[in-house]
């Protein structure tokens, strides 16, 4: 008997789930004889790749995590006190093992299926109380990206708001962090506002073309300026104030919303959530009342279920802005969901005595190292701060001399361009990092150290501001902030929300365009590492060589697979992404000369973020028709580009197209498009069903975003973080974002979100997936996304008309089932969804892009066992449905009508309805094996967009609620 060698441990045996047997079992079911003949008659000819894709040989998970470990070894870990928004902070164990390394919370979907999100939505009801507490405005979304794009939120939200006719100013503080002055320009020259930046203790607000400003709290120099005067002189004026403000600093600083703002934006990075070199971090966002209907992003809300139990689900704009599209007021589409739920885990845990006992800790040394510096005669210029000194040194040479000990001894500070220097002290902070800090100085300035000044435990801390900005209010007194202090009390508090939700750990979820592939853990474990986690985004270059590799090995290899000549790593979202893009197209046209060209063609069929971008990026939509088959109208799109030839911007297309169909004549169109002088972007929603096979470059665009958290497995995190990278064609690199704090590729385009590099810290998560897949490998796992989707289509097309097929009747890597005819029986698709949870599942995505459909999308990591349970889940439902349309079940009295179940509700004495228990909750074997229990019945989301509640429940309920549960609770003690 021989043998001969052969790796063990091949990383895409693991991430494509159909073995052999199965994929010849599903190639006969849809009556293909090998996988090449499917692709071949799915995949038009004339866009197909000629060779295949150049990249690194795949690695197995033991070679990358070694290879991967040397590469994060390159960078350097400094403390940082840098300041300018990013902050070392810790993590708590218990959250970190049970949430951000725990794939319940990470692979988990956006909550539109708020009947098993019910655990993530908590969470995030949680998230919300924290920041309309410490920010003491009403109303609060669960995130937005990050400070910096909540600061252009507000701007674009508030310009829609104002009530001054043709108002186009908005002042700036120069005190408001550099990154997010950058994006606000951004953000504001498409949109034809004016940027006055300035000191705004001598600004002039009687100008009628201001319609807000913005300051920051405290300053960027750390200085605590107060803005109650400045608040009040811009309401006389009909402005709106925005202040950018420091959540921990909210602790022991009078609210934003006491002061009179009209929303407050910022980060809650520092509440546990690692600097990432940048990101993913949560943005926040608050506001007054009247804003509640406008605000960006999402709200999470209270309601109520079937039975009359309280419940969440997201509330008003869900998916408004999708709805709106050219005259949405965002492209905004997710949330930092996963970093917010980090945030709000962090407060639950330490509680209000915490954080604030932190905020205390990290200005009494910050107050001690002032002392100590002004003891070797350093001049500090902060009359009044939190944690950030503002020192000026007596010459430009002796602050590179400070510099160069400070690196020396492993510290890092910021360095202004004259003398100055900022030291930004954190919550981790510690007696001897303080006296390390002070013998650099010392030894810089030849000093000696006075002893007796050395800081004591029995230090006190006496506030230095004045009264009227000393916090008297108080914050977070909702039990959940003060039950939970004691690891087993917190670990079983998130372990009883996870229980709440479906994720990838339960089943496959089949959301069409959302591609739910596998996040693997060995693509998962640098994410916590400290090389990863601790670095400041503006840290020096040469502690930064571990992240430069990747981010230059990363942005190589997206370019070869999507043939384009560079790419950019900054948008932090989907949606990011594509306001890029369109800037880089603007930009284009500007550069020649052309600003004229402002119209772009969308089709009809796209997704609701690409007008709405398109209107951020000063463009006019033009919506271009589809076919009955779902395709493009090429007629339409002839006529039209040549109507508007002059005019003509760009054309947005998603390739393959919203319907799940390769279309034919994408080449024409894009040759249609640039033969009339305009460029093409394509949204890389579905890249997932291109890798290896086709790409952005082959079929003509110019530009595409691609979805890191679709296609290349960065998990969707319950709704965020994601990262929306674009590649260009070689004309459009001058015009991708820079970065006005750290220099990106020497390029001077505006920034599009705070750090240079994006939510820098989870690129790693891609980096593995390439290295462990290789070029065959990703290749491979497009070939079986669509034998996927074909085999389901096979199974189900009998059951479900499939709206759209390619000529020859394939689908790509999903398809789109019609549920609309089963309104004859009072059966709506949103009844199929909610069933689709008794039998253990997530419904595809609903009603988009057709009303009254199910997309389904089931990828590459899916086994064929799972997909069989689905689609016996489908055909079990369609003979549901076939009850009802027969008149053996009642049309409101049935099945799907109350679904989903929960055990409460099967449990109950008295079931009088027509169907058994067993029916309800089993209702095929398999449900058996591993019941997911539905925690509420189905939401009312009208009761609860009338009743809007979107923090914790108001505490007078809640002793009502205990109050209640006593009287009833009969049983016996133990």
């Amino acid at each position: 008997m021989s043998f001969r060698f052969k790796p063990a441990d091949v990383f895409e045996t693991r991430h494509n789930a159909p073995s052999q047997a199965d994929q010849q079992a599903m190639l006969q079911a849809v009556g293909a004889e090998s996988v090449a003949q499917l692709i071949a008659e799915t995949v038009p000819p004339a866009i197909r790749l000629s060779k295949g894709l150049a990249l690194p040989p795949a690695l197995t998970e033991r070679q990358f995590l070694k290879r991967f470990k040397q590469i994060a070894g390159q960078n350097k870990v400094f403390k940082s006190y840098i300041g300018l928004g990013y902050h070392d902070t810790t993590l708590p164990p218990v959250i970190q093992r049970n949430i951000l390394e725990n794939p319940g919370w990470y692979t988990a979907y956006t909550p539109y299926q708020a009947e098993i999100a019910q655990g993530r939505l908590e969470a995030l009801i949680n998230y919300q109380t924290l920041i309309i507490n410490l920010t003491g405005l009403p109303i609060a979304n669960a995130s937005l990206l990050d400070e910096a794009t909540a600061a252009a939120e507000a701007l674009h939200m508030l310009h829609s708001q104002t009530r001054k006719k043709n108002a186009s100013k908005f002042f700036v503080s120069e005190q408001v962090l550099p990154q997010t002055i950058d994006v606000l320009r951004t953000r504001a020259t498409p949109l034809g506002i004016e940027l006055v930046v300035g000191d705004h203790r001598t600004a002039d607000l009687s100008d009628e073309a201001l319609f807000g400003a913005i300051v920051q709290y405290p300053g960027a120099n750390g200085t605590i300026f107060d803005y109650q005067e400045f608040i009040d002189t811009a309401h006389q004026h009909d402005l709106f104030v925005v202040m950018a403000a420091d959540l921990l600093a909210l602790t022991l600083l009078t609210s934003p919303g006491e002061l009179g703002a009209d929303v407050c934006v910022g980060s809650s990075q520092r509440f546990g959530v690692p600097m990432g070199f940048g990101g993913p971090h949560a943005g926040f966002f608050s506001c007054k009342d009247q804003f509640k209907r406008v605000i960006p992003g999402r709200i999470i809300g209270q309601s109520v279920d079937a039975a009359g139990n309280k419940a969440y689900r997201m509330a008003l704009q869900t998916r408004e802005q999708h709805i709106r599209r050219e005259k949405a007021t965002s492209n905004i589409c997710t949330a930092q969901v996963l970093l917010s739920v980090l945030a709000g885990m962090f407060a639950v845990y330490h509680g209000p005595k915490g954080i604030r006992q932190f905020a205390v800790n990290t200005h009494l040394f910050t107050q001690i190292l002032e002392a100590e510096l002004k003891g070797l005669g350093v001049e500090q210029l902060n009359a009044n701060y939190f944690d950030t000194l503002s020192l000026r040194l007596e010459s430009h040479e002796l602050q590179q001399a400070l510099k160069t000990e400070a690196e020396a001894a492993g510290l890092n500070f910021r360095y202004y361009e004259d003398t100055l220097v900022g030291i930004s002290l954190h919550q981790n902070v510690e007696f001897d990092d303080v006296r390390d800090i002070v013998d650099v100085f010392a030894k810089v300035l030849g000093k000696e150290v006075a002893t007796s000044t050395a800081p004591t435990v029995e230090a006190e801390l006496t506030l230095s501001w004045p009264t009227s900005l000393q916090r008297t209010s108080e914050y977070l007194t909702h039990p959940v902030f003060n039950s939970h202090h004691a690891e087993h009390e917190m670990l079983r508090y998130m372990k009883h929300l996870e229980n709440k939700d479906l994720s990838l750990a339960h089943s496959m979820i089949p959301l069409g365009s959302c591609t739910m592939k596998l996040n693997a853990t060995a693509e998962m474990i640098p994410v916590t590492w400290p090389e990863i986690g601790q670095l400041h985004p503006f840290a020096p270059a040469d502690q930064t060589l571990g992240y430069q590799q990747i981010i230059k090995d990363l942005q190589a290899w997206l370019c070869e697979v999507t043939g384009f000549a560079a790419v950019s790593l900054q948008p932090n979202s989907g949606a990011q992404g594509e306001y890029a893009g369109l800037l880089a197209i603007r930009g284009y046209h500007e550069g020649r000369g052309d600003t004229h060209r402002t119209v772009a063609l969308i089709p009809a069929s796209a997704h609701g973020t690409n007008p709405a971008s398109a209107v951020m990026a000063g463009m006019q939509v033009i919506v271009v028709k589809s076919t009955e088959d779902g395709n493009i109208d090429v007629a339409d799109l002839r006529a039209k580009a040549e109507q508007y030839a002059d005019r003509l911007s760009c054309l947005m297309v998603t390739y393959p197209s919203t319907h799940g169909v390769y279309e034919e004549t994408i080449i024409e169109i894009c040759a249609l498009i640039h033969q009339h002088g305009g460029r093409v972007y394509m949204d890389g929603a579905n890249m997932n069903a291109q890798v290896g096979l086709t790409s952005p470059a082959a079929i003509g665009a110019d530009v595409c975003h691609l979805n890191l958290h679709k296609t290349f497995c960065i998990p969707h995190g319950g709704g965020g973080p994601g990262v929306g990278p674009i590649g260009v064609v070689a004309d459009l690199i001058p015009y991708l974002p820079g970065h006005a704090v750290v220099p990106v590729e020497g390029r001077n385009h505006g920034a599009v979100s705070a750090a240079p590099y994006g939510s820098a810290s989870i690129l790693p998560i891609s980096y593995a997936y390439i290295s462990m897949m290789g070029g065959d490998g990703i290749t491979r796992a497009t070939e079986l996304a669509i034998l996927n989707a074909n085999y389901i289509k096979a199974r189900l097309e009998e059951h479900y008309p499939v709206l759209y097929t390619g000529h020859q009747g394939r689908c790509a890597h999903e398809m789109i089932l019609d549920c609309r005819h089963f309104k004859k029986a009072g059966i709506e698709v949103e009844d199929i969804a909610k069933r689709l949870m008794d039998y253990g599942f997530h419904a595809p995505t609903v009603s988009f892009p057709v009303a009254g459909t199910l997309m389904v999308e089931p990828t590459e990591s899916e086994s064929k066992q799972e997909l069989d349970r689905f689609c016996e889940a489908m055909i079990s439902i369609r003979k549901e449905i076939a009850e009802v349309e027969a008149g053996r079940a009642d049309q409101k009295e049935n099945v799907l009508k109350h679904a989903p179940h929960t055990a409460a509700v099967v449990l109950t004495e008295a079931w009088t309805r027509p169907y058994t228990r067993e029916q309800a909750v089993y209702p095929l074997p398999y449900v058996r094996l591993a019941k997911f229990w539905p925690s509420v019945s189905r939401i009312d989301s009208a009761y609860g967009d009338r009743n809007l509640i979107c923090s914790c429940t108001p505490m007078e309920e809640y002793a009502d609620e205990a109050e209640q549960l006593v009287a009833t609770d009969k049983g016996p003690s133990y």
